[in-house]
């Protein structure tokens, strides 16, 4: 039996798909049972829970052969920070209690780094408490830029016309699509080939700039000369809190852009075969961003 936490998220489900093929039998939380059936279907079992209880991870993981573990966005928590350490405290003390032995977290590109970067401070500090679990055999995954934060853009191109955030320009950098990590996730889980902590950076298949991004999923939603434009990292924040998103974390989105652009999440791991996944920007383009951008269109 595998534990996956988030299990209908873009990870979660990716994870789960993996592992149902392989005829593994999978215990997939979530806090909404019809959702849980809905997205993942009938062979799985429905576990109903809120990640901040550790009672319920702790029933959660007993008897587990291994558990996909992660902080599930908190985006809209007053305290980001806070409400990811009430997560992580949960799930570090469930694991202690169940007695888990293999355990592969969902972690971030730059989470060696104990401050200036944001929301991933509280998975640099989660990756530390299941470190300190003896005995436990623990798999940190630290993918690097999500696509999906382009997903956020879509809003922007359809009222300006263009793609911007706090990142420079002309930086390139590793970017990956979630389903990607699930499948990697998934993959840790049924080899269970690490002992005690180890890391592993995953870089997407290539890497990007922002305008070669914008230029790229321009083309495919019929807009080949869709722009890029770094915006300063006040009006970041302004745009962050007029979409309800609480100013503690508004601040902590920006400071992690400006990691982005100090050289904090630079990948610590030369590319090799092992930390490159399969989706392009180009595919993830065709087959994610250009649907969700046509059907916020068709909604407008």
């Amino acid at each position: 039996m595998y534990v996956i936490l988030g299990a209908t998220g873009n990870t979660g489900a990716a994870a789960v798909e993996v592992l149902l093929a392989k005829g593994e039998k999978v215990r997939a939380v979530g806090r909404d049972p019809s959702k849980i059936t809905q997205r993942l279907g009938a062979n799985v079992e429905a576990f109903v829970a809120d990640v901040s209880d550790a009672a319920a991870m702790t029933k959660a993981f007993t008897q587990a052969t291994a558990a996909y573990v992660m902080i599930p966005p908190q985006i809209m928590a007053p305290d980001f920070l806070e409400a990811s350490a009430k997560i992580s405290d949960s799930i570090t003390e469930a694991v202690k209690v169940s007695g888990i032995s293999h355990v592969v977290l969902l972690s971030s590109i730059g989470a060696q780094h104990d401050a200036k970067t944001g929301p991933i401070v509280g998975l640099h500090r989660f990756e530390k408490k299941l470190a300190g679990i003896q005995g436990l055999n623990a798999l940190f995954l630290r993918p690097a830029f999500f696509m999906e934060n382009f997903l956020m853009a879509i809003g922007l191109i359809h009222s300006m016309g263009f793609i911007g955030n706090g990142m420079k320009a002309d930086s390139k950098m590793p970017m990956i699509a979630a389903r990607d990590i699930g499948r990697k996730a998934a993959e840790g889980l049924l080899a269970r080939d690490f002992s005690g902590v180890q890391i592993q950076e995953l870089l997407g298949a290539h890497d990007y700039t922002q305008e070669e991004a914008a230029r790229i999923l321009g083309a495919e939603i019929g807009k080949p000369k869709l722009s890029y434009q770094r915006f300063p990292a006040f009006l970041v924040e302004q745009a962050l809190k007029q979409m309800g998103i609480p100013a503690k974390t508004a601040a902590l989105m920006s400071e992690m852009n400006d990691a982005f652009n100090d050289g904090l999440t630079n990948p610590l791991e030369a590319r090799s075969e092992k930390n490159t996944t399969l989706t392009t920007l180009e595919r993830f383009a065709k087959e994610v961003f250009a649907p969700a951008y046509n059907a916020k269109a068709a909604n407008a």
